[in-house]
């Protein structure tokens, strides 16, 4: 990489910090163009992305973006995840570290929040936003259907009462 290339490396890496809420860092050794192609349409097809980074630029990006205590993490061939969207992003990167072992998660950054590896591999075993989102909607209308089912009950009941009090008069 010529040194007239490297500010612009490290700014597209602090803003892929900056903009993304997650991003994994990981150790891409072995992986053939065709698996990183595949991880990539994968990944792109859920709104990430996987970019392939220089360690010493890297470093630099994140001591400028105050994530200075993941300068450690970059060593080797590094290549780091990133999206908005930490649970879908971690679940597929998990499931393809796990059936390519040349794929090594080395660490990330959630929301501000350090992550080792085993944290990551937690965090993709977790539901989505958008499943979350349902299970809460679903939780907040049950109450309302039981209401409603014994307010029915009620007026059916004393409907009942009526008719056969009726019946008998």
């Amino acid at each position: 990489m010529l040194r007239s290339e490297k500010p612009v490396a490290v700014e597209d890496i602090v803003n892929i910090y900056k903009e993304s809420p997650s991003v994994i860092i990981t150790h891409y050794h072995g992986l053939t163009v065709s698996q990183v192609s595949s991880l990539r349409e994968e990944l792109k097809s859920k709104e990430a992305g996987f970019k392939v980074v220089k360690n010493t630029l890297a470093k630099i990006a994140a001591k400028q973006t105050g994530l200075d205590s993941i300068t450690n993490l970059f060593a080797g061939p590094t290549a780091i995840v990133y999206s908005k969207e930490p649970v879908e992003m971690a679940r597929l990167v998990v499931n393809f570290a796990n059936s390519n072992d040349n794929l090594k998660i080395i660490g990330g950054i959630v929301d501000n929040h350090i992550l080792d590896a085993y944290s990551i591999k937690e965090l993709s075993k977790l539901p989505s936003l958008h499943e979350l989102r349902g299970k809460i909607v679903g939780l907040l209308q049950a109450p309302a259907t039981k209401v409603v089912g014994v307010l029915q009950a009620t007026s059916s009941s004393i409907a009942r009462v009526i008719h056969a009090h009726a019946i008998k008069h």
